[in-house]
């Protein structure tokens, strides 16, 4: 059995009919790695920030990695809700259907003007778009927590180096990272029912856009997620 993931509860405890999406658990050492060599804060073991950071963690895994919503363990999947920007929210079957990028890039600019077109975007592609650009991981931490359970208020920091090629456009080797707030409401068995995030997409998709841009840029993909 792998090494347990001390950042994403249950991880390696898992039964063996679960359903992943890439035949197998997925590894986290590149980007844990990446997390603890650049986050801002170290939370201590058992601490109300270090339990949402681990949790947001988890149904991040969850969502990248395994296709049937019966075996998730961080979610209620029958009330969960995910709101982003103000925008209707999406249900767990969109949510799973769409993939986390997607979910979380969807923009109500006109087609034109959209630096991202998430509906032109697979659950696949998305996410191989941004592990190309991030080939060590794209990391996420908890800044701040504002309350507990039953309806948690956070603030968060994502963040990964761009040294792979995002969609023609060249690597920079610059940091790209962004911040945000986000809510969840969980049930009496700290389950998620709804979440709720704002943040900026320009602070990521700027960051990607800005390198050189070459048709003939090739994508290159890494065994890692966020």
């Amino acid at each position: 059995m792998a090494n347990k993931d001390k950042y994403r509860s249950f991880l390696h405890d898992e039964g063996e009919n679960i359903e992943w999406r890439h035949g197998g658990p997925p590894t986290y050492d590149e980007v844990n790695k990446l997390f603890e060599e650049g986050r801002t804060k170290e939370w201590p073991e058992g601490s109300l920030e270090e339990t949402v950071q681990n949790a947001i963690k988890s149904w991040e895994m969850e969502l990248s990695h395994k296709t049937c919503l019966q075996d998730f363990k961080t979610i209620n999947p029958e009330k969960f809700k995910l709101f982003v920007n103000g925008r209707d929210g999406l249900s767990a079957e969109e949510t799973l259907s769409m993939g986390s990028y997607n979910a979380l890039l969807q923009s109500s600019l006109p087609e034109e003007l959209k630096p991202y077109k998430a509906n032109e975007e697979s659950f696949e592609s998305s996410h191989e778009a941004f592990r190309s650009a991030f080939p060590r991981g794209f990391a996420w931490e908890v800044i701040k927590v504002y309350s507990g359970p039953p309806e948690i208020a956070f603030k968060f920091r994502h963040w990964g180096f761009f040294e792979g090629p995002y969609k023609g456009h060249g690597p920079t080797g610059n940091m790209v990272q962004f911040y945000g707030l986000g809510t969840i409401k969980v049930d009496d068995s700290l389950k998620a029912e709804e979440v709720e995030i704002y943040y900026d997409p320009g602070e990521l998709l700027g960051g990607l856009l800005s390198g050189t841009h070459s048709t003939s840029a090739v994508s290159q993909g890494c065994p890692f997620s966020k």
